[in-house]
């Protein structure tokens, strides 16, 4: 199938409350372009240096751009003034240091999702519900200036046992709908639960998932 009835295909899937975020990393400008044709605007990047490049390298000035990979304090000034948004906050620090650089720029606030660890492999990077809460409450005493929290992100195991990666996202799913509840006096305008990837999107958006991460599906294997 090709990149424009791949979009087709899974934007047909999605409820209206799911946005597609086409995942091109390690993907030339020229099949972003092919995808933004077929009506794809949202798209991620996981390297700083890729993205910053992508977004001054010609391609259309609607396109927003999302990142989703690790990212280290010294790299923020290559993403967070092109990122609508940051899927991947995994620490307080992190959080914290995106909240000063916006201030010390005068920029307008950054949105972010804070990254949550529900699967099995170690690799995988992210707050455990423990760390997430102390993280509000700390924010409830001092409150960010710089930065909207607008929900959680979260990685299932990359595995073929459904029912395991079922669990995952129930536990991601449930912990949204708790910290919604409980801290919407700090994060008013928290509705975003960024889960499912090409392997396993159609698990997340059962459980209520509003963006689905999906690379491979559409843009075929990474091109390195």
């Amino acid at each position: 199938m090709s990149i424009a009835s791949e979009i087709k295909d899974i934007k047909a899937q999605l409820p209206p409350t799911t946005r597609l975020v086409a995942v091109s990393k390690f993907h030339p400008s020229e099949k972003i372009l092919e995808a933004y044709r077929a009506g794809q605007k949202i798209f991620a990047e996981s390297r700083p240096q890729e993205l910053a490049a992508k977004v001054a390298g010609g391609l259309p000035s609607d396109i927003e751009w999302h990142f989703i990979g690790h990212l280290q304090t010294n790299k923020l000034k290559m993403v967070v003034p092109h990122a609508a948004l940051i899927h991947s906050v995994d620490s307080a620090r992190l959080l914290r240091e995106i909240d000063r650089y916006m201030i010390n720029k005068g920029l307008r606030k950054a949105e972010c999702l804070l990254e949550i660890f529900i699967a099995a492999e170690e690799s995988k990077q992210g707050l455990d519900e423990t760390e997430l809460r102390e993280l509000a409450e700390n924010l409830r005493k001092d409150p960010l200036r710089g930065v909207e929290v607008r929900g959680l992100m979260g990685m299932a195991s990359f595995v073929d046992d459904s029912r395991q990666i079922r669990n995952e996202f129930a536990r991601l799913a449930e912990l949204y709908r708790s910290v919604k509840n409980e801290y919407a006096d700090i994060f008013p305008r928290f509705n975003e639960l960024s889960m499912g990837m090409s392997n396993d999107y159609p698990l997340a958006l059962e459980y209520g998932s509003t963006l689905v991460r999906i690379g491979t599906r559409i843009f075929g294997a990474r091109e390195y």
